[in-house]
């Protein structure tokens, strides 16, 4: 994938974000490619959800700014930046826990972006197409307290994507889950791409599953990019090795 100037469709300009006397984030600058899968990685504490944070609108960012297709979005609300185009997953899991997984998702549907020209039952039928996507079938009216895990992480999921984005932000989508499910979830992460033609930016703490995913991974460090590259010289770059290990060793 070449890196076209007019096929990034997000870009990040020394983003800054200060809590106080802490600097979450430093000068914070990378380019996204449309359809690319990203991934962001680092220790605990190295600013990877407060980009997150940031990006979609839940916290002010304290200088820099983003473009979502060209457009600069930085001062704009979280609502708008969904409605643009960008849907965000959350670490800790956040449905709706009285509304069936039908409800959930049709609530995506009727918030995002070309919310205007839809009706209730095209919402649903709709929200059902995305139900059975991420493989939810037979849960439609299943309220979500009454889901596992596994299951209420699919309708965070089913209801992000049903605010039809072009980008995505996925925050530790595979956390929690047991060994069994990590091979389809990396593999529902590619159909997304595929299918749907979403681009992602992918937060996670398994290496293997972003080393195998992602066409190419920026690395924090203390709110600082210390590498961005292709997974095989990310796993080979002495600083990011150094961050994980305190010595020169590959990460996987």
């Amino acid at each position: 994938m070449s890196m076209k100037e007019n096929s990034f469709i997000f870009e990040c300009d020394k983003i800054t974000k200060d809590f106080g006397g802490l600097r979450a984030l430093v000068d914070l600058s990378f380019k996204v490619l449309k359809k690319e899968i990203i991934g962001i990685m680092g220790p605990n504490g190295a600013g990877k959800t407060t980009l997150f944070n940031v990006i979609s609108g839940a916290m002010k960012r304290t200088s820099g700014s983003f473009r979502l297709n060209g457009i600069d979005i930085t001062n704009y609300k979280a609502h708008l930046i969904c409605r643009l185009g960008i849907g965000r997953t959350y670490q800790t899991v956040r449905p709706f826990l009285g509304f069936s997984v039908l409800e959930n998702t049709t609530v995506g549907v009727l918030f995002g972006k070309g919310k205007e020209n839809i009706s209730r039952k095209m919402a649903e039928e709709k929200a059902g197409e995305l139900i059975r996507f991420v493989g939810l079938q037979g849960k439609e009216k299943a309220l979500a307290k009454n889901l596992n895990l596994i299951e209420r992480k699919k309708v965070e999921l089913a209801r992000t994507l049903a605010t039809n984005p072009v980008l995505i932000l996925l925050d530790e989508i595979l956390s929690g889950l047991p060994t069994s499910e990590l091979e389809a979830s990396m593999l529902l992460i590619n159909r997304i791409r595929d299918e749907l033609g979403i681009t992602i930016i992918w937060i996670e703490h398994i290496m293997k599953a972003l080393m195998e995913v992602c066409e190419r991974i920026i690395v924090l460090d203390n709110g600082v990019k210390i590498a961005e590259g292709t997974p095989k010289n990310i796993s080979l770059d002495p600083n990011v090795n150094e961050v994980y290990f305190g010595r020169k060793r590959k990460i996987i």
